[in-house]
């Protein structure tokens, strides 16, 4: 007996749909990863000398990310490919959240993406950095309940985006901002270069 072509399709469905998403998702991890080593932000003393304004890498690096995010999501969303799922606005949690981040990082060299590009290209310091990322989460994960009782409501303002906020239309804000940061990198590195 021959099975017609199709049927069976839709149960094996969620699964190609589960395996694509996971080859996906190592396939930007990885491409990622690459960017980030090349780019230099992966390398402590590049990033040190960001922490002491001396090195300027890191910055250049993630305006330039944040430009090619902002704009290539604005698309994807014009165009029904993603859906947005913005999260809240928690002024409490935002403000301890970044502190505690930026502590980690001064103390460390390293957040946890540089960490992850370090230790692949054998910096064997960023493990330290790594452990303190398990032991965090672990920790913040303990007490999880607690926080969302008492800091996750300091300054709850909803689910803000900077369009909303600024009462102006997403198709305006986007070019605007991103011809701003570009405006910005040129600027930064006409006087780095100096």
């Amino acid at each position: 007996m021959t099975k017609a072509v199709g049927s069976g399709d839709t149960a094996d469905a969620p699964a190609r749909l589960k395996l694509r998403t996971v080859i996906q998702g190592v396939a930007f991890g990885f491409a990622f990863g690459f960017l980030l080593q090349k780019g230099g932000v992966g390398t402590y003393h590049i990033l040190i000398g960001q922490l002491l304004f001396q090195d300027w890498t890191v910055v250049k690096v993630m305006v330039t990310a944040i430009v090619v995010g902002m704009v290539g999501v604005s698309a994807l969303h014009h165009f029904d490919m993603v859906k947005l799922h913005i999260r809240p606005t928690r002024l409490g949690a935002n403000i301890l959240g970044g502190l505690v981040f930026g502590a980690g990082f001064a103390l460390i060299g390293y957040c946890p993406g540089t960490a992850a590009a370090a230790l692949g290209q054998g910096s064997w310091d960023a493990l330290f950095g790594m452990a303190g990322l398990v032991v965090g989460s672990w920790v913040y994960a303990e007490f999880s309940s607690r926080l969302k009782q008492t800091v996750e409501r300091w300054g709850d303002l909803g689910k803000l985006t900077l369009d909303t906020a600024l009462h102006v239309p997403r198709k305006l804000l986007v070019p605007t901002v991103a011809g701003t940061l570009v405006l910005f990198l040129a600027i930064l590195h006409a006087l780095v270069e100096r």
